[in-house]
C-alpha cells in the first residue's frame, strides 16, 4: 500500500472509530458488533505502527498513555467552576423562583432540568476540535491536570465532530453506572483490592490513578452538562448549547427536560424522584437552570454559586442507629476492613445490621466512634453506609486501628505510606488469608470446584489438611470422611469436582492465583500471550510491559 493510500485509510479508520464511539457512548445505539469494532481498531494500530509519522494525539489509538505520572500539575480554569446552591422542598424552590424573577425582571421563565449525577466534576478543553486538556474541579479556581486519565474514557471524544469552535471548555461529570460499579466492586472483592463505598468514590479514585493504564480498566463514563468557556461560537439558550454539544459528539445527560414555565417545572419536580430511581446511574436530585443564557449575566453569582441555577435534592433512604462495636475483617490479600456492627434498623424496607466503614481514613473523616448514634444510608437503595455521626453517646470510644492482625496476630503494615488500607503481611500463615485464597481458587470464575465452599474450607484448614491450592489436589477420600460435613457420596462428588478442575485453561489458573490487579480479562490476555505457566515465569517486567494492556504497576505485580 502506498503512503498516500495508507494515510487515506488511516484517516478513514479514525473517522469510523470516532463515529462508532459516538454511536455507542453518546447515543447508546451501536451499529456494529464489538468484534467488528475491534477489527477496525486493530487495522488502525497496525497501519500506525507501519507509518509512525502519521500518529496524532487525537487518534483513537492514543487514548492510553504509557508511563506513570509522579504527581498531578495544578491548572487554572478559564472561568470558575462554581458549585450549586441546594433546595430540598417545593417551598424552597418557590423562594428561589421568587428571587430569580425579582432580579431578572421577568414574569415568565423557561427552564432546562437535568438529572443531578452523583459523579466527579471535570472540565474538558478542546482547541480546534481536538481534546487538549482535562482537569478536576479542585477549589473552583484551579484543579489538577488529569488529561491522560480522562483520555482513557471512551465516552470522551478525542476529536469533535463537525464545525467545532476554535476553543471550547465544557464541564461535565465522570461516573460509573450502578451495574458496572457493582461488578467492579465484586471483582475487587475477589481480588482482595479496595472496596469502594459508592460509584462516586470509585470514579474519583480511578481518576487519581497515576498510571493511566489502570484508569483505562475502570468502567468510567462521562456526561457533559455545563458551559465553561468558548471562542468562536455563541448560544442564546442552554438548550441550544446542549444541542450543539451533541452535534460535536459529546454525550449529554440523557435525563433532560425543557420546562416552558413554572407550572410545568413544579409538576416535573413533583414526579421526578421515582424516575430518577430507574436511571442506570446514581442521581440524587435535579439541576434546574434558567434556559435563557442572556439572563445569566443579569442574575450573576454569589462567591460560590450561580444565581441562575439550583440543585433540587431528594433525600436518600436514611435511618439512625447505634454502632455496637467495630469488627475487623481480614480479606484474602490481608487488607483489614473495619465493619460497623449496628443495632438492627429498617432502611428502605430492609433490616440492616452491618455497614462497612471502608478504611481508617474514612473513620477519621467521619469522626465516628464505637457507641455513637450514626446516620446510615442506602445509596441507590442498595449499599448501606455510615454517612455521618448524629451524636457521641456516653461511653463512646475511639476506634483504634489494630496493630496486630485479628486473625493471626502478625504485626500489620501499610504497603505504601499513602495507602489508606492496613494489611496483614503474613499471607501463608494467616488463616483468614489462607481461607480467602482457597475460596477464590475454588470459585466459579477460577477453578469452579463445586462443594468446596466456606464451611468445607474452614474444616480443611482447621484440621491442617489444606494450606494452599496445591494441597487440594492431594486430598483423599478418607481425609474428607474424617470431617463432619462429608459422608461417602459428598466426598466422592468433591473429589470428582477437584479432578475436573485440572482441565481448566491457563487463564482460569492465573486468575485463581489471585495476583494483584489480575482480573479475568487480564488473565486471558496473559494466557494468550505466554500460553504456558513456564512461559510466564520466564517473563520479566520489560517483557510484560510490551503487552499494550499492561503498565508498570501491573507488570511489577505479576513479576513479584
Amino acid at each position: 500500500m502506498s503512503v498516500p493510500a495508507s494515510q487515506a485509510r488511516i484517516e478513514e479508520l479514525r473517522r469510523l472509530i470516532r463515529h462508532h464511539d459516538w454511536r455507542y457512548y453518546a447515543l447508546s445505539d451501536p451499529e456494529i458488533s464489538d468484534a467488528q469494532y475491534d477489527r477496525l481498531m486493530r487495522e488502525l494500530k497496525d497501519l500506525e505502527a507501519r507509518f509512525p509519522d502519521s500518529i496524532s494525539a487525537a487518534s483513537p489509538t492514543q487514548r492510553v498513555a504509557g508511563g506513570v505520572v509522579s504527581d498531578f500539575k495544578q491548572v487554572r480554569h478559564r472561568a470558575p467552576m462554581l458549585s450549586l446552591d441546594n433546595c430540598y422542598s417545593s417551598d424552597e424552590l418557590e423562594e428561589w423562583l421568587t428571587r430569580v424573577k425579582k432580579l431578572a425582571g421577568a414574569n415568565q421563565l423557561d427552564f432546562m432540568v437535568e438529572a443531578k449525577i452523583d459523579g466527579v466534576s471535570a472540565a474538558l478543553t478542546y482547541e480546534n476540535g481536538v481534546f487538549t486538556r482535562g482537569a478536576t474541579r479542585g477549589d473552583g479556581e484551579s484543579g489538577e491536570d488529569i488529561t491522560f486519565n480522562l483520555k482513557t474514557i471512551r465516552a470522551i471524544p478525542l476529536k469533535l465532530q463537525g464545525h467545532a469552535p476554535a476553543m471550547l471548555e465544557v464541564r461535565g461529570e465522570v461516573f460509573m453506572e450502578k451495574a458496572a460499579f457493582a461488578r467492579f466492586n465484586e471483582a475487587n472483592k475477589r481480588a482482595g483490592e479496595t472496596i469502594f463505598a459508592n460509584p462516586r468514590n470509585a470514579s474519583s479514585g480511578s481518576l487519581r490513578q497515576k498510571d493511566p493504564q489502570m484508569t483505562a480498566k475502570r468502567p468510567l463514563k462521562f456526561f457533559a452538562h455545563s458551559f465553561g468557556h468558548v471562542e468562536g461560537a455563541h448560544w442564546d439558550t442552554h438548550q441550544g448549547y446542549l444541542e450543539a454539544l451533541k452535534s460535536y459528539g459529546l454525550p449529554t445527560v440523557a435525563f433532560t427536560t425543557h420546562c416552558q414555565d413554572e407550572e410545568s417545572l413544579k409538576r416535573m419536580v413533583a414526579t421526578a424522584k421515582q424516575d430518577l430511581r430507574a436511571l442506570p446511574y446514581e442521581a440524587d436530585g435535579l439541576v434546574i437552570k434558567i434556559n435563557d443564557r442572556r439572563l445569566w449575566d443579569t442574575l450573576g453569582q454569589t462567591a460560590k454559586s450561580p444565581r441562575w441555577a439550583i440543585a433540587y435534592k431528594f433525600e436518600a433512604s436514611q435511618a439512625a442507629t447505634r454502632i455496637k462495636q467495630v469488627i475487623f475483617s481480614v480479606g484474602r490479600t490481608g487488607v483489614i476492613t473495619p465493619v460497623a456492627d449496628l443495632e438492627p434498623v429498617t432502611c428502605a424496607g430492609v433490616t440492616i445490621s452491618h455497614a462497612s466503614l471502608h478504611n481508617f481514613d474514612e473513620i477519621g473523616r467521619l469522626g465516628v466512634m464505637t457507641g455513637d448514634t450514626v446516620m446510615i444510608e442506602r445509596a441507590g437503595e442498595v449499599i448501606p453506609k455510615v454517612i455521618k455521626v448524629i451524636r457521641h453517646n456516653p461511653g463512646s470510644q475511639a476506634i483504634v486501628a489494630p496493630t496486630a492482625c485479628p486473625a493471626c496476630g502478625a504485626a500489620v503494615t501499610r504497603v505504601k505510606e499513602e495507602d489508606v488500607a492496613i494489611v496483614c503481611p503474613d499471607r501463608s500463615g494467616c488463616p483468614a488469608q489462607v481461607k480467602g485464597f482457597l475460596l477464590h481458587w475454588a470459585n466459579r470464575d477460577a477453578m469452579e470446584i463445586d462443594g468446596l465452599g466456606e464451611a468445607a474450607i474452614d474444616q480443611l484448614v482447621g484440621r491442617g489438611l489444606v494450606r494452599d491450592p496445591a494441597d487440594i489436589y492431594n486430598l483423599k477420600k478418607n481425609d474428607l470422611l474424617d470431617l463432619e460435613l462429608f459422608a461417602d457420596k459428598r466426598a466422592e462428588n468433591l473429589l470428582a469436582q477437584i479432578a475436573k478442575s485440572k482441565n481448566k485453561p491457563l487463564s482460569r489458573v492465573l486468575y485463581g492465583l489471585g495476583i494483584a490487579h489480575i482480573g479475568e480479562k487480564m488473565a486471558r490476555v496473559l494466557a494468550q500471550r505466554f500460553t504456558t505457566i513456564d512461559g510466564l515465569l520466564r517473563a520479566d517486567e520489560p517483557d510484560l510491559q510490551k503487552i499494550p494492556e499492561i503498565g508498570p504497576v501491573v507488570a511489577a505485580a505479576i513479576a513479584a
